[in-house]
């Protein structure tokens, strides 16, 4: 770690949150709401800014289109590539609301991710009941033919995919971390994510392969376990010589429920780069509900958690993007989840802009982070997202 002289700052001092490292960055000041998108701050040190968004809001929304375009230079389906979406009866596909996704996107220049291939969640009905009374090659046909429709028909317009999504779920009770109720490891066991990135790899060689998943950041009892099972997952992977390229850490961080120590998800990430993979954050957010109910101090204490992760993430010269859930509270799942959304509909605070679009603190600490961030060398970011 090389950027970790800094002062605590004064909002946050006051207010205690359980930041748990020795060293915090100032709470960024109210942002420049005229000045350069957080895409162009993340180009800087050669990286990249984006973030999640749908199709209907693009349509129905042009001033929250217009500043998705503003603010990011990458966008990734929040729900679109999603199987229960894309492909709703066997042999049926229906790829039109990440068809217009990538078509703003190419519009646009701004580059795309795809989320997700395989995931034990928002799988369609009919896969469910088909899995279990196929034999084994059916079973490998079921988990690789949507990967080689989704991957081959955005073969150079999606630059990065996440091929596995969120395998871990280590209260489950597998001694190994794994998701047990998970229907790609009942049907095929833990060699679903090998077969995953080896059709992956078959189905757009030049497209990046991530691994993705949640609960590796703070510093909680919890996190710990999943960052030793993804550790370990990974360590496997790569014995086997599964062509996973990239670790993707979701980012979603609940400061008032756990606390963030520096050295512990920095040493995590270190761990991560020395096996050779790449790292981006995939679905940054902050859950801000247990906040003061002062907006202002909450927005303060949101930002001083913000910039403490993302200075560690930055640090680190395998990450070379930052994507945020959402862009806008406006269109938060904080704000609609039951675990974290405010009473009396009052709408969560933990993206970079707020409801009406305005840039918050959270996005000035996002701007600083990057701005500050070591710059990555030229084969870094030449092989960073092209599409």
């Amino acid at each position: 770690m090389n950027r970790r002289g800094f002062l605590i700052g004064a909002a946050a001092a006051a207010s205690g949150v359980p930041l748990a490292s020795s060293a915090v960055p100032q709470v960024p000041p109210m942002p420049n709401t005229r000045g350069p998108g957080l895409q162009a701050h993340a180009a800087r040190s050669g990286r990249r800014f984006g973030c999640a968004i749908k199709s209907s809001q693009l349509v129905k929304d042009p001033a929250f289109a217009a500043a998705v375009v503003r603010e990011s230079g990458v966008v990734v389906q929040e729900y679109e590539l999603k199987r229960h979406v894309t492909q709703p009866a066997p042999g049926r596909f229906d790829f039109s609301g990440a068809d217009k996704l990538v078509e703003f996107a190419q519009a646009h220049g701004l580059g795309t991710r795809g989320h997700t291939l395989v995931w034990y969640s928002n799988n369609p009905k009919w896969l469910e009941a088909a899995l279990p009374a196929a034999n084994l090659r059916a079973k490998d046909a079921l988990l690789g033919d949507y990967i080689f429709a989704a991957m081959r028909r955005y073969a150079g317009r999606i630059g990065e995919w996440d091929v596995v999504n969120e395998p871990l779920e280590p209260n489950q009770g597998r001694p190994d971390g794994m998701r047990a109720q998970n229907v790609w490891s009942q049907a095929l066991g833990e060699g679903y994510i090998d077969t995953a990135f080896h059709f992956a790899r078959e189905a757009d060689p030049r497209a990046r392969r991530f691994l993705t998943d949640f609960g590796l950041e703070q510093s909680s009892r919890r996190c710990e376990q999943r960052r030793t099972a993804m550790l370990k997952l990974l360590e496997r992977l790569l014995a086997r010589g599964v062509p996973v390229q990239a670790l993707g850490v979701q980012g979603h961080l609940k400061p008032f429920r756990e606390g963030f120590d520096e050295r512990v998800f920095a040493n995590f990430l270190d761990e991560v780069r020395g096996m050779g993979l790449r790292i981006a954050v995939t679905e940054f957010d902050i859950a801000d509900r247990g906040g003061p109910a002062d907006i202002e101090r909450r927005d303060a204490e949101v930002a001083a958690v913000g910039r403490a992760f993302l200075d560690v993430a930055l640090d680190n010269p395998a990450t070379g993007s930052v994507l945020s859930w959402g862009l806008s509270d406006r269109y938060s799942w904080l704000s609609t989840y039951p675990e974290y959304r405010w009473p009396g509909g009052q709408l969560s605070r933990g993206l970079p802009l707020d409801g009406d679009l305005k840039r918050k603190r959270l996005w000035a600490a996002i701007a600083a982070s990057f701005d500050q961030a070591p710059r990555r060398t030229a084969g870094h970011a030449a092989q960073e997202l092209v599409a």
